[in-house]
Parts: structure tokens; sequence; C-alpha cells
């Protein structure tokens, strides 16, 4: 085949433990990660124009917001075809089209989902037949959250969030998404979260799982999952986008089962009873100041895809 196009979604972070600092400069966390219904698309196709000596690998974006996506060597979805290719022992080129859907910079992890995509894609268009559990290897090498982009559904991934244990789900959840103007640099909210800790002479403890979420995941209890909901990020989030409280509390006042920020933010995630519910409260939500839109979806649904 001349092109491979794969949909990948979303993430949501139900839990966000963060355990102390260590000596590598990463975090030990406990992450419980909620695939949803926001998808981008990426496209791998054989060059056509003949130039050898263009780049390998080239990428393209298109989407909202797309400015904020690197088309260099930087991309993740060129780091993820360049190290797919170095596993398989050969060279190897391709166009990369990515269309986004998914928030940029936004802590849904949109460009570890567009990694994701490519290595599947690129593994479907060179004809390597990788099995899933060597592109979760490379998954792992490229970024904490890749590998949860190529598993998808529901689960909880400890180390650096990459070693992942999928868990049970026992129904459909809805959830509004708040896009706020601009994103926020992840390593800058980890390195806000420590500095917060360090300034109040907080020890962060061992992160675990909470037993109330994993509960109210197995029996599908929206009103209980909404009220387990937590994110260790989200002080040193709100610190760097105070506009965020006010975000969060209108979603609370107008009934959300649940709310938090979403990974490192600045999107915030609210948890509702129904797609109907769903509708009524983006309605709302999107007239927030700082507020750019309010979108809905719905979780948990499948990892990286191969479309039609």
């Amino acid at each position: 085949m001349s092109a491979i196009t794969v949909r990948v979604p979303a993430k949501v972070n139900l839990q966000l433990a963060v355990g102390p600092l260590r000596e590598d400069g990463y975090h030990d966390l406990v992450n419980v990660f909620h695939a949803v219904s926001l998808f981008d698309e990426v496209t791998a196709a054989e060059p056509v124009d003949g130039d050898v000596a263009a780049a390998p690998l080239r990428v393209r974006v298109e989407g909202d917001h797309t400015g904020q996506v690197p088309v260099s060597d930087d991309n993740l979805a060129v780091r993820a075809a360049r190290a797919l290719a170095e596993r398989a022992g050969r060279s190897y080129r391709a166009d990369l089209l990515i269309r986004k859907s998914i928030p940029v910079a936004g802590g849904m992890a949109g460009g570890s989902a567009d990694a994701a995509a490519a290595l599947v894609a690129c593994n479907e268009l060179w004809g390597l037949g990788l099995p899933v559990e060597d592109l979760m290897e490379i998954a792992a090498d490229i970024g904490s959250d890749v590998p949860f982009a190529l598993l998808g559904g529901t689960a909880v991934g400890t180390g650096r969030g990459e070693r992942l244990a999928p868990l049970e789900t026992g129904g459909v959840f809805h959830w509004v998404f708040a896009l706020a103007d601009g994103g926020l640099s992840t390593p800058r909210v980890y390195g806000e979260c420590d500095r917060l800790r360090e300034e109040a002479g907080v020890t962060a403890p061992h992160p675990t799982a909470s037993e109330e979420l994993l509960a109210a995941l197995r029996e599908g209890d929206a009103k209980a999952l909404g009220q387990a909901l937590s994110n260790d990020l989200e002080p040193a989030a709100l610190s760097l986008r105070p506009s965020l409280v006010d975000t969060l509390a209108a979603g609370r006042e107008h009934g959300a089962l649940g709310a938090l920020v979403s990974g490192s933010g600045p999107t915030c995630a609210f948890l509702v009873e129904s797609a109907e519910r769903a509708a009524e409260l983006a309605a709302v939500i999107g007239d927030v100041d700082g507020c750019r839109s309010a979108i809905t979806a719905y979780g948990p649904v499948p990892g990286a895809t191969v479309a039609g």
C-alpha cells in the first residue's frame, strides 16, 4: 500500500499521583489513563517526488493551532518513525501528514498520540510486521504517554507512566473538556509542582492507585468516579494559570460530577452523567472567561487503529 492512515485518541488522567523527584530527573507516577473520543489522524505515505536528497522523513500538520506543532526532526511522530526504522535495521522513507483535533499543549497527550499513530502507520506502510510488544518498547523510549496511546481503553501506568496494566471498566463515561487559550509546558508544570512542595516543606509520598477510583471504574459508577478524580499536578497548573480556577468552579457549579485539570493542563475535564448533560455543560463552559471553547467526548475508546 502507498499510504496508511491511523486514528489515535486523546487521553484524560483520572488519577495522576506524582512521587518525589528522582535522581534521573523524572518522578515515579501512578497514572490512571482513560482514552476519549477526540482523535488525531496520522497518514504515512510513500514519497512521490523522487527527490533522493530530501529528508527521509518529512511531516506536515493540518488543523487548529498547528503553528505550535514542530514540523522538524523534533516532531514526536518523526522521532517515532525514525526509531522504528532503526529497530528494523534498515533505512526507510515516508511523508507524514498529521491532522490535529486533539488540543495542542493541552495536557491530553496529543504529541504522544501522534507518535503512537506514526509507529502503527509506518509499521504497516513498510511491511515490517513488528508485534505490538515491540512497538510498545519503542514507544516507551519516545515518551511516557506514548505506550498508552497505542493501548487505549483505560489503564494504570507506573514508573514514568510507561508500564501499563489494563483496567476493567463497567460502562461508558461522558466528558466535557474546556480548552484554554494557549498551552502549558509539561516540564514547567512538573517544575512548579516541585517548587510548591519545597516551599511548603512537603515530601511527596510514594504514589499508589486509588482503590475508590478503581472500584468506580469497575462498577461503571460515574458519580463515585467523579468524587475520586485527582491530579497532583493541578496545584502547579493553577499556580501558573490562575484563570483555570474559575473554569473548574463553573463546571462544578453547573452540576459536573467531577472536575480536574487534565494532566499538566491547561485543559480542564468535567465528568457528567450523559451525552445530553455533556452538551448542556459544554454550552455553559464555553462562555467562561479564559476558555477558548468546550467540546464533548466519551470513553473509553481503543488506542491507535488503522482507519478504514
